[in-house]
């Protein structure tokens, strides 16, 4: 069972957190940081941004800068030594997204997990033909060679044994509209298999899974999204289009997605009610 470990893509946000939080007490501007330490603005805004990995050397100059204590300069030097670590998504980095791999980073830290799909089964439900199947259906637009196929089926097996199987698993729910049920991926028996496969994981103690069906009224008309809520930083959407996906961290638009979710949470089946109805997809299956 994969070990939970702190994910360095939220330790480098982190680290460029603290380092802003730290500019800012100092009553330093961005542009007058950059200029005291000799560096372009774009530098410090990269930096606080977690777009660019500060060296040991820049750690020491901005912190002398903004007059850090000792304690405080260890906290940063472990950050940042935490921030240069690989995490197992980049093993996959070659046939991902990039900001798909950012997910996958902000995604081992978090602590609860909201899911909205009103497609497909989300990612993390998946079984393995089924997931091979809703890739190879995309290989037309996004040009996914075989290897390539391959290896995201690969990436998202391995994704379900590090978020679901965990020890500590974040707080997992999700509602799945009716249609996703049905929407056929390969042969009837990849989708009974994958029914069977949801009340499999629903019984998990951190899963809570609901389904939104069709004659449900549907309370927000919006596409698929993911909410991810962390100890102690602040929450993040993660919303995926054609040909891109974006995060969204404006802590208003992020209340907005939450109270959506709660909207179609309080429309959607119960638990125990979402698995009888999936239990009857599966039989159709049968078929």
């Amino acid at each position: 069972m994969p070990s939970q470990q702190g994910s360095p893509t939220v330790r480098r946000l982190r680290l460029g957190q603290e380092l802003r939080l730290l500019r800012e007490r100092s009553k330093f501007t961005g542009a007058k940081a950059a200029r005291e330490l000799g560096w372009s603005p774009s530098k410090v805004s990269r930096i606080e941004a977690a777009k660019t990995m500060p060296s040991t050397d820049d750690i020491k100059a901005m912190a002398k800068l903004y007059r850090v204590d000792g304690e405080k300069i260890d906290e940063l030097f472990g950050l940042l030594r935490d921030a240069e670590q690989r995490g197992w998504w980049e093993d996959y980095e070659d046939t991902l997204p990039g900001e798909y791999t950012r997910f996958l980073g902000l995604e081992a830290e978090a602590t609860f997990q909201r899911a909205w799909e009103p497609q497909i089964v989300p990612g993390l439900l998946q079984t393995e033909d089924y997931a091979r199947e809703v890739i190879l259906a995309s290989r037309g637009i996004a040009r996914i060679t075989h290897s390539g196929v391959r290896s995201r089926v690969e990436a998202r097996l391995d994704r379900q044994q590090r978020v679901l199987h965990r020890s500590n698993p974040c707080a997992l729910t999700v509602v799945l509209d009716e249609s996703a049920l049905t929407r056929r991926f390969g042969e009837p028996s990849v989708m009974r298999e994958q029914m069977e496969h949801l009340l499999e994981i629903s019984l998990l103690p951190h899963v809570s899974l609901h389904v939104l069906t069709l004659d449900s009224l549907h309370p927000v008309n919006t596409g698929a999204f993911i909410h991810l809520k962390f100890g102690d930083f602040d929450d993040v959407v993660y919303l995926e289009h054609l040909y891109t996906a974006h995060f969204v961290d404006d802590l208003e638009r992020v209340a907005g997605y939450e109270t959506a979710f709660s909207h179609i949470r309080s429309e959607a089946l119960d638990e125990d009610e979402s698995r009888v109805l999936i239990q009857r997809k599966a039989m159709l299956w049968r078929r």
